[in-house]
């Protein structure tokens, strides 16, 4: 099993080097994909460097930057491109917890989809302000709601282990939505096709070096964009009608 972590990155210079050689250190196997959107701090020439010293690396270099979801799309991409059976996603700040890999591919064995989850065994997330932890967990409840009882709850994450299967089912061409909406999106459609869904609990920290890409601006926008995903997928052009995920 070809297994690659894909890392997109925007000014990750103070985290890159580290979290590269986490990865790589937890499972021999692991291979890892930065998808860097043309920092401006030169994390992509460090990313070059890293590629040079290690045939694990590899570089995806885009021209600007263009949001969460169109790397990650690329990234895809790429990584079924070089063989990929499994695809991990996560940031490159330290926030997921690299330690839950190995679980991840564990799961896989009977699972399509694996969620690394902030909500499924109680709250786990550490040094957020209060606000920003109630917006993202009541906004979970609001588009599982929204979506049909779409069965996680941690819609927004992401921190995922996808089966290749799965990103060749999805249509990566046809996700359109970015930040928070595109965590939502590509979970939901998987759902909508009956692939099966695991949540497993991760602690979830917040980034100790460099600045969060996210903003409140992009979760109210994703809130309001799960109604077009629901609308989408009562149209049928989304996918198969919902079949249960098994627990």
């Amino acid at each position: 099993m070809k297994k690659i972590v894909v890392i997109p990155t925007y000014n990750e210079k103070e985290n890159l080097e580290k979290i590269v050689a986490a990865v790589l250190a937890v499972d021999a196997e692991n291979e890892v994909l930065v998808a860097d959107d043309n920092s401006p701090d030169g994390t992509g020439e460090i990313a070059d460097a890293l590629a040079k010293k290690d045939a694990r690396v590899h570089v995806l270099h885009r021209a600007t930057k263009a949001g969460i979801g169109p790397a990650y799309r690329d990234g895809f991409r790429e990584a079924l491109r070089l063989g990929a059976d499994l695809i991990v996603q996560m940031d490159a700040d330290f926030s997921h917890p690299v330690d839950a890999i190995p679980r991840f591919y564990e799961l896989c064995e009977e699972y399509d989809v694996i969620l690394g989850s902030r909500y499924v065994d109680g709250i786990t997330v550490v040094n957020w302000p209060m606000g920003r932890l109630m917006l993202s967990y009541f906004g979970n409840l609001y588009a599982k709601t929204v979506l049909g009882g779409l069965p996680v709850e941690d819609a927004t994450g992401g921190f995922k282990c996808w089966k290749r299967e799965v990103l060749e089912a999805l249509g990566l061409d046809q996700v359109r939505l970015n930040g928070y909406g595109f965590q939502i999106e590509m979970t939901y459609r998987a759902w909508l096709l009956g692939f099966r869904l695991k949540e497993t609990p991760i602690i979830f920290a917040d980034r100790k070096e460099g600045t969060s890409k996210m903003d409140l601006s992009i979760a109210v926008e994703a809130l309001l964009m799960v109604w077009w995903l629901r609308f989408q997928a009562l149209r049928g052009r989304l996918g198969n009608k919902p079949r249960p995920a098994l627990p």
